[in-house]
């Protein structure tokens, strides 16, 4: 709980977890866009249903440290990176942008059901479903891992 003093007598308690700014951006807009690594921190907390607060408690850091991160920082430290990364449970890679959002790469060259289900993408719509009809009778038919 914090106490705001309104009136020189009167005081106001309210719950710290309900804040009016809690988790918004607040002060002066920004002049100029927030750099690459705040972009892809931010995307990735809100997609995960984070606030600037709830990242921060699980990185053991501040909120306003969160929001610098985002908003401000051109060179994030490693140590930050690696936090970061670990409390939005995802790679560095995929914090950093070097690998897309929610794929995991593995090593090594593509196989070959990766090559021909790009293929089959590129098909018409109804050799596409074809196809997929095709591969829901094989799957049906073959035992159950």
């Amino acid at each position: 709980m914090i106490v705001i003093s309104r009136k020189k007598g009167k005081r106001k308690m309210i719950d710290q977890d309900h804040l009016y700014n809690d988790g918004v951006m607040t002060g002066r807009p920004p002049l100029k866009d927030a750099p690459l690594f705040g972009q892809r921190l931010a995307a990735l907390r809100r997609s995960k249903g984070l606030s600037q607060r709830a990242l921060a408690e699980k990185m053991e850091t501040t909120r306003e440290v969160i929001d610098y991160y985002e908003r401000r920082a051109e060179n994030p430290t490693l140590d930050f990176i690696e936090r970061a990364a670990q409390a939005l449970e995802v790679s560095v890679a995929e914090l950093l942008g070097s690998q897309p959002h929610g794929t995991r790469a593995k090593p090594g060259p593509t196989s070959q059901l990766q090559r021909r289900i790009e293929q089959v993408k590129l098909l018409p719509r109804k050799e596409q479903e074809f196809v997929i009809k095709f591969l829901d009778t094989v799957l049906e038919r073959a035992p159950k891992a």
